[in-house]
């Protein structure tokens, strides 16, 4: 058997980064492993991201997509509806998410097909950021820790399953990310949820992460919006009693709403 017998696709959403967009797909294109699609979709970037994406229109291994309809905007559920459009556009029997300011280590594709290969359990993966040391959240923290959407990777099946329970849900929670509603899908519904402690990929922090500052507003009610999610989609309404970390969060929701 071939060692690179599986197609992987490779799924850039990009917004107005034509400062990181070249940098993102080389990374993709000088991956050791060589069985890939790379699949670009452009959310309306009014910067010079257009012109930098010709650049690569005559590369073989990608294709790119220009968003032609209204965006939503809400930065979560923009890129939500991006990678779903690559997706159904893809091929792949594994995917790859990665947005245009981050950039992938030349071997992670590698790695990572070789793990997914030897462990059929195995369906959703994610690496460490390089910004990260570990994965271990605050003790204190009812939640895995759930990495970018840089850093995961999963199986076309997967995507299938959680596409029918997310359907409904998409308009719903426009704060909460896609990379973390499938980590969540994963981990509490489908318990094939598996990390590797490995910086695989290179993050940036930038742009719409600087909203959701530790213990600001908008953290603890995206955090509140969080565990609602959970509630919808593991369709356990008892999921979370007695949760002290979810105590917490609603308490400090309400001390917001008497403030306003």
């Amino acid at each position: 058997m071939k060692k690179q017998n599986t197609l992987i696709s490779i799924l850039i959403i990009n917004y107005n980064n034509a400062k990181f967009i070249k940098r993102s797909i080389k990374s993709c294109l000088k991956q050791s492993y060589k069985n890939l699609e790379i699949l670009i979709f452009d959310d309306r970037s009014t910067d010079r991201s257009k012109e930098v994406l010709k650049e690569f229109c005559k590369t073989k291994k990608i294709k790119i997509y220009f968003n032609k309809s209204q965006k939503k905007n809400y930065a979560a559920l923009d890129a939500m509806n991006g990678y779903i459009y690559l997706f159904k556009k893809s091929k792949g029997k594994l995917i790859f998410f990665l947005d245009s300011d981050d950039y992938f280590h030349k071997d992670k594709i590698k790695k990572i097909n070789t793990i997914f290969n030897k462990n059929k359990k195995i369906d959703f993966i994610q690496n460490l950021p390089s910004i990260k040391k570990n994965s271990n959240n605050n003790p204190l923290s009812f939640w895995p820790y759930l990495a970018p959407e840089s850093c995961i990777s999963f199986r076309r099946d997967l995507m299938n399953k959680f596409l029918k329970v997310n359907n409904n849900l998409k308009k719903e929670y426009n704060d909460i990310w896609l990379g973390f509603r499938m980590g969540v899908f994963a981990s509490f519904c489908l318990k094939k949820f598996h990390t590797i402690n490995e910086q695989l990929t290179f993050y940036e922090s930038l742009g719409e992460s600087k909203k959701y500052s530790f213990f600001g507003k908008n953290w603890i009610i995206r955090r509140k919006n969080a565990f609602d999610y959970l509630k919808t989609i593991s369709k356990d309404s008892k999921i979370l009693n007695n949760n002290f970390d979810y105590f917490l969060t609603r308490l400090f929701v309400k001390i917001i709403n008497l403030k306003k």
